[in-house]
């Protein structure tokens, strides 16, 4: 993963390390979901430290614990997640998933891509990971991570498209994620509107 470090979590640790983890930055975008941007990214960090580390985190080693266990680590208080039972098991679904289709390396997820359906693809087909999410990490991985295979823009449209402020891809700063938030937002009222 290229030495970019990313700002998605308000916190400079857990920054840190969703920038050098891949399987850390995989697992915050398992968790993007009702709860903020901030508490999803930074719970990786938070993880890494109540599993006896800083990181990087472990594909095998979380995919083999107990399922009660790693329960129990996400129900800590602060809770990881707002959901934190089902969410522990999300995440041990991805674990699995890393350890038996890409040999325990997030990475491998992405690298090697030909084009934007492939990695589109590898996405979907991952637990917890449906269409809308799938393209968000893919822009995510292709504006801030230079993962850029052939079509990859089309294949994570709208997220990919340049100018954006739609979601995770598309924050750099405290600015850019008032933006975002503010986009989210106005969409949820208009949704809610029926306009």
């Amino acid at each position: 993963m290229a030495r970019i470090a990313l700002h998605l979590s308000g916190d400079a640790e857990a920054d840190a390390l969703v920038s050098r983890d891949p399987l850390a930055l995989l697992i915050g975008m398992v968790l993007d979901q009702q709860v903020t941007i901030e508490k999803a990214f930074s719970s990786p960090a938070e993880l890494a430290r109540r599993l006896g580390g800083s990181g990087p985190l472990n594909a095998a080693s979380i995919a083999t614990m107990e399922p009660d266990e790693l329960a129990a680590v996400f129900k800590e208080r602060p809770a990881l997640h707002r959901y934190p039972g089902s969410m522990a098991g999300r995440v041990q679904n991805i674990c699995r998933a890393v350890v038996e289709e890409y040999g325990g390396k997030a990475d491998a997820i992405w690298k090697g891509v030909r084009s934007g359906e492939e990695l589109m693809a590898r996405l979907r087909a991952l637990p917890g990971f449906g269409e809308q999410k799938a393209k968000i990490f893919a822009a995510l991985l292709g504006k801030q991570l230079g993962v850029r295979p052939e079509g990859w823009q089309e294949a994570s449209s709208p997220y990919g498209n340049p100018g954006t402020h739609l979601s995770v891809a598309d924050i750099v700063d405290a600015e850019s994620l008032a933006t975002v938030r503010a986009t989210k937002k106005a969409a949820k009222a208009r949704t809610h509107s029926g306009a």
